[in-house]
């Protein structure tokens, strides 16, 4: 019998098996977070997570509330000063994936925290992008987790806060010292990669019970699918043992118990 999981727990077990072993990963805040930590507590126990306050090789037993969360600081191998994170860490090459979500998406995965709507009269003011513009520019690759939606996957962002691959899907092309871009986009949904020639997002593997009407109906563009389509794997019991675990006990410590 299958074990039973909500769509957000598959898109955090399945953006956190996307993290290997040994890598070093410059981690957002929110679901990046939740997922970078449960892959540090399964598979990748000596994956180095660094937050953009300057915490390196942090383990954190609950998951931060923000990159200033003292919980950071405490479990750190050590802190460092912000400037000397992204001056000598990250634009040194020294961070082999930053992971970021973001509140808007488009076909060349370039995403959007500034606004939505027109800039001089916004529906809405986000947060900004904070670190996210230099971490997709010079860690190695980039892994990007959200929830699918068509207000979240649009064919033309409002605002291009984070690069992915520009307007044309060709803002990277013959820029030197860049990183590679968005190598993926994990979403409650499905698994999404940038195709090799366009650099548009094409849907490479389903998550069990998704059908491509799902993907087309919660996308804000004409998506394509890989010729080899794939079914992401489940989670497993043990996965999602810890990853209820985790937040519970992060539940736990915000609440105040």
């Amino acid at each position: 019998m299958s074990l039973e999981y909500t769509s957000s727990e598959m898109m955090s077990v399945t953006a956190a098996r996307a993290l290997e072993n040994g890598m070093t990963c410059f981690v957002g805040i929110g679901l990046p977070s939740e997922a970078a930590n449960l892959a540090r507590l399964t598979h990748a126990p000596d994956v180095v997570l660094i937050y953009e306050s300057g915490t390196l090789q942090t383990k954190p037993d609950i998951l931060p509330l923000s990159i200033g969360d003292g919980e950071l600081c405490e479990s750190a191998l050590t802190t460092v000063a912000v400037p000397e994170m992204f001056r000598y860490w990250l634009q040194g090459g020294k961070v082999d994936v930053g992971f970021l979500g973001t509140a808007q998406i488009d076909r060349f995965a370039n995403l959007n925290t500034t606004l939505i709507g027109d800039y001089k009269a916004p529906k809405v003011r986000l947060p900004g992008g904070g670190g996210a513009p230099e971490i997709a520019t010079n860690a190695g690759e980039v892994f990007i987790t959200l929830k699918h939606s068509k207000r979240a996957f649009v064919k033309d962002v409002d605002f291009v806060t984070t690069l992915g691959f520009g307007r044309d899907g060709k803002g990277r092309d013959n820029v030197p010292n860049i990183g590679k871009g968005p190598t993926r986009v994990i979403t409650d949904l499905c698994v999404m990669k940038p195709d090799p020639e366009t650099k548009e997002l094409v849907v490479v593997s389903l998550h069990p019970g998704v059908s491509r009407e799902d993907v087309i109906d919660a996308t804000g563009w004409e998506v394509s699918f890989a010729e080899q389509l794939e079914s992401t794997p489940e989670p497993s019991e043990n996965e999602l043992t810890i990853l209820r675990e985790l937040k519970a006990r992060t539940e736990r410590a915000h609440g105040g118990e």
